[in-house]
């Protein structure tokens, strides 16, 4: 006897699907899209499969098909990746969850079904992932990406179960390199010295704990010159895609005000003075963007032509280990906390989401972070 239809045509209940020998061996479902096809759904489960059905329904009454069936991860991270990320995040985000998916992702678990992937499949991932020497900390950016991806997927109801559980690989911490108080001042003397058109950069990231791309994105409009001491309105960063320099809200989406030490408002002062005269040097050629610290003609600079040019010449002419300039902002938050501060406010000069950033990033290149609890108990009692 066949099975008998419950509902309308085309809207169809799940039926049990049975092997030779009588058995039941999963359930599926029908439905018809948007587009005029009938479509499938199966589950071994008879509920989980109705629950696919109703899921697909109702994509399908929002003019969206989802073949999940036939769905390759492959596929569906495409889709992810347009629908759901891109114009959602920052440009640089996009394009680091792109190239995770692309070069990562794809090669070796794309042709996997969606609705067929299981923890053991991301395991494997990662496991070869390391064993071919991959960095930790890339490894952890793939499990995020997938995970994410996975994640949306359930919330699509594409999928019921699935490599969502699987842990995230341990990530080494980046190993922060710092200069010392005695070196700070080392190279901020010598770009003095040197009439370093940067100067007042290093400066800003020594004593404000600015981010690089914050630093290259100040614009004048920015900075309040009133009173014995600038302040500073971070609103924007200048980040490095694929398609040229494009300006960003900060990381943590709202930015925050700094107010200058008497030095980096000095320092601000004197960089001024000698951006007028660089302007009035470039005549026609100058383009006037507000930047602080732009080119010799006022456009954009680049973090990598700032590193190489200007910030490594300057450490060996001072003498100094090589650093990148976003060590600085380290060297800035760790002469804080060891000089007493409270972690609260350098998180807040530092722009940190939250203050459990500021002591994982920090407390283990504190000397004494024990903050003296011993010696406080035996002084007390």
């Amino acid at each position: 006897m066949g099975r008998t239809k419950s509902r309308a045509n085309g809207d169809g209940d799940v039926w049990a699907r049975k092997n030779k020998e009588g058995r039941i061996y999963g359930y599926r479902g029908t439905y018809v899209g948007p587009d005029g096809r009938r479509r499938y759904v199966s589950s071994k489960n008879k509920e989980d499969a109705r629950r696919k059905l109703r899921a697909a329904r109702a994509d399908s009454d929002r003019g969206l098909l989802f073949d999940t069936e036939d769905l390759r991860l492959g596929e569906y991270l495409d889709s992810w990746l347009t629908d759901s990320v891109k114009d959602t995040v920052r440009q640089r985000t996009y394009e680091r969850y792109e190239s995770i998916v692309r070069v990562h992702i794809k090669p070796a678990l794309g042709r996997i079904k969606l609705d067929a992937l299981t923890p053991n499949h991301v395991r494997r991932l990662y496991r070869q992932k390391l064993d071919s020497g991959l960095a930790p900390r890339t490894v952890n950016y793939i499990h995020v990406t997938l995970h994410k991806a996975l994640k949306d997927a359930v919330s699509d109801a594409l999928i019921p179960r699935n490599a969502v559980s699987v842990r995230a690989p341990r990530p080494e911490k980046p190993e922060i390199h710092l200069l010392s108080p005695d070196q700070a001042r080392k190279l901020i003397a010598t770009a003095r010295e040197t009439e370093d058109r940067f100067e007042a950069l290093y400066v800003l990231a020594l004593h404000c704990g600015l981010r690089e791309g914050e630093l290259l994105g100040l614009k004048w409009d920015d900075i309040d010159p009133s009173g014995p001491t600038a302040t500073l309105h971070v609103k924007r960063t200048l980040s490095q895609t694929r398609t040229g320099h494009i300006f960003e809200k900060p990381k943590n989406g709202k930015g925050r005000s700094i107010k200058c030490s008497q030095k980096a408002t000095q320092a601000l002062r004197r960089h001024r003075s000698r951006q007028n005269q660089e302007r009035r040097a470039a005549g026609p050629l100058w383009q006037d963007n507000d930047l602080v610290f732009p080119t010799l003609t006022g456009t954009t600079k680049s973090g990598t032509n700032l590193l190489g040019r200007h910030f490594k010449p300057l450490l060996k002419r001072a003498e100094l280990p090589s650093i990148r300039v976003h060590d600085l902002r380290h060297t800035c938050a760790t002469i804080l906390l060891m000089a007493g501060k409270h972690p609260k406010y350098v998180q807040e000069l530092l722009g940190h989401a939250s203050i459990n950033i500021t002591l994982d990033t920090y407390s283990h290149v504190i000397e004494g972070m024990d903050g003296g609890l011993a010696d406080a108990m035996d002084d007390t009692l």
